[in-house]
């Protein structure tokens, strides 16, 4: 039998309202998560302080009432005045400085304005010689009120007309939440001040040194420009922009800096040359002009075109830690001589093909320029299949010791890929638990068919990842962390994986003073290293950071294997219960 809602009394108000509609929210089996939500809302401390004072408001506007005095301040100076004209008692002095306190004195004058309705801004008088070619025109008196921030407009001299023209009104700033000052006005004054036959800049700098109250001659546009509604774009920064040296921008004060990898909110596009964002997390609430994806682009391509900027196409291929694939690629080795890190210089050097599916490049004349990606937040929701967690790592990272270390401490809900290979099985080896084996011809088949997001050749053997072993991780709803040569990065950046990916590179010294006894940057005391093994380290970080950076979602800093498989452990774990920014593509159905 359904339950009858209680009836309300006629002179119930909104926040009683509220609160029992909060006690009549029941879970039910089909909207359970819907109905806590609610609840949840409805119960919140200051949604019902907002629903008070919203009563208390409409039961002053339903009385009216009139003020008994409207010069409170007046009276208070009378009374004050008169209680310091002689002796006074303990009781009068502390009226006295109750009347005399900066926030009684506040609140009465608050008081008298609204007793008044005195609410209008007080306009300075129009002077006297006006030009005469203005009397025919409509003229606008602007007033605004600026700290130390910019004014928030660009201006540019019209060609046709020579008049000084908002070119553009950035969002946030003073003019744009003025709401008095639009693009295409003409300005006339700045303070009083004639600027008719100044030269932009001249205009530029007499508003910037303008502190305080701002007053603009202004002849309006002839059809104001519609506030357009804040846009919900959101874009990665893939370059680091620096306004300061870009010689392009309109106004070089007005612009946003960035670096690589921000989350920029592009809030109109309106200018197909120049974008206005904000910074997502910054306080600075004033957008700023930042170059637009096209008009970036063709500047990359003029730099390269020019030989100034290599080609995305063909970079050099960085010098990577190999991941390898269990005991057979000697996840231990020698470099140059010396062991270090995890890496043997000859297996990486002798390994015929380490590559990637070759179904990844695209076409050669379009080149892929880092400009921006527009991202949204995604959660992962419980019905979902877990995110790849994608490890890539330089020289030293030693990344494959790190996954399988995670991984061992929670195998229920971690797990690696199962690699193929063609070599024979040995004999306490099981089919699917250390390999798949399978023949050199179906393997062949396999990587003409782009089922290996990598790999390769090593001692006459073939190894490689194939896709199916990532989804078969997935469906058993695990978390697949693999470790990839960063070529693989973008077969795998796909809206079926959905992959964060972690860079891992070794906290390495400027120098090794003692050799004798020198700690490798993995972690361990395994021999010497000299400086040119050092040096080739951070040669690796700095080339993978630069061609795959901008494909990186968090870089870990390796300073042992236990702080280092602790921070891992922590990523992991926020990525189930965390939202974090994906591309647009990822999530769009």
């Amino acid at each position: 039998m359904k339950e009858a809602m209680p009836v309300l009394t006629a002179g119930a108000g909104l926040h009683e309202t509220l609160a029992l509609l909060t006690s009549q929210l029941r879970p039910d089996a089909n909207h359970k998560e819907d109905m806590v939500f609610l609840k949840d809302v409805f119960s919140e401390r200051s949604l019902g302080y907002l629903m008070k004072i919203h009563e208390k408001l409409r039961q002053y506007e339903r009385q009216s009432p009139t003020p008994v005095l409207h010069s409170a301040s007046s009276l208070a100076d009378d009374v004050a005045e008169e209680l310091q004209g002689g002796p006074m008692s303990s009781e009068e002095k502390e009226l006295l400085h109750l009347l005399t306190s900066p926030h009684l004195k506040a609140v009465l004058s608050v008081h008298d304005t609204v007793a008044q309705k005195n609410f209008d801004p007080v306009l300075p008088p129009l002077p006297d010689d006006l030009e005469d070619e203005l009397e025919e025109e409509s003229v606008k008196i602007v007033r605004l009120v600026k700290n130390k921030e910019p004014l928030g407009a660009t201006i540019r001299r019209d060609e046709a007309t020579g008049a000084v023209i908002v070119a553009r009104i950035m969002r946030g700033g003073a003019a744009d939440r003025s709401g008095l000052v639009h693009v295409g006005d003409e300005l006339r004054e700045v303070n009083g001040v004639s600027v008719i036959h100044k030269r932009p800049d001249e205009i530029s700098q007499l508003l910037s040194q303008s502190q305080g109250s701002i007053t603009l001659k202004i002849i309006p546009a002839i059809k104001e420009e519609d506030r357009l509604k804040e846009s919900k774009v959101y874009m990665r920064a893939l370059f680091d922009y620096i306004p300061l040296e870009d010689k392009a921008t309109p106004c070089q004060e007005a612009g946003l800096p960035f670096k690589r990898g921000d989350i920029l909110q592009v809030v109109t596009q309106d200018d197909h040359t120049w974008w206005q964002a904000k910074r997502v997390g910054d306080s600075n609430l004033r957008a700023g002009l930042v170059p637009s994806k096209l008009f970036q682009e063709r500047r990359l391509a003029y730099r390269m075109k020019m030989g100034t900027l290599p080609n995305p196409k063909s970079p050099k291929k960085p010098v990577s830690d190999q991941g390898c694939d269990k005991e057979d690629c000697d996840c231990e080795g020698y470099f140059n001589g010396q062991y270090i890190a995890g890496l043997r210089r000859s297996f990486r050097m002798s390994r015929k093909d380490r590559q990637g599916s070759s179904g990844e490049g695209s076409d050669p004349g379009d080149p892929d320029f880092q400009t921006y990606e527009e991202v949204t937040r995604y959660q992962q929701r419980p019905n979902e299949r877990p995110r790849l967690v994608v490890l890539i790592g330089s020289l030293g990272a030693r990344i494959n010791e790190l996954k399988q270390r995670v991984i061992a401490e929670n195998p229920h809900r971690f797990a690696v890929a199962v690699p193929h290979t063609t070599r024979p099985k040995k004999p306490h080896e099981k089919e699917g638990v250390e390999y798949h084996f399978v023949t050199k011809q179906q393997f062949d088949v396999d990587a003409l068919n782009n089922k290996f997001i990598e790999h390769g050749e090593y001692k006459e053997n073939q190894y490689g990842t194939s896709i199916e072993a990532i989804r078969s991780v997935q469906a058993k709803n695990k978390m697949c962390v693999v470790d990839v040569q960063p070529e693989a990065l973008k077969r795998l950046r796909t809206a079926e994986f959905k992959p964060y990916v972690i860079f891992v590179k070794p906290r390495v010294p400027e120098s090794r003073r003692r050799r004798s006894a020198a700690t490798s940057p993995g972690g361990g005391d395994h021999g010497r290293i000299t400086d040119e093994d050092l040096q080739e380290m951070r040669q690796s970080a700095v080339q993978i950071d630069q061609q795959y950076g901008h494909l990186v979602d968090r870089v870990l800093i390796k300073e042992d294997s236990a702080s280092a498989c602790a921070e891992l452990r922590g990523i992991l774990e926020r990525l189930e219960r965390e939202s974090f920014w994906v591309p647009v593509s990822w999530v769009r159905t």
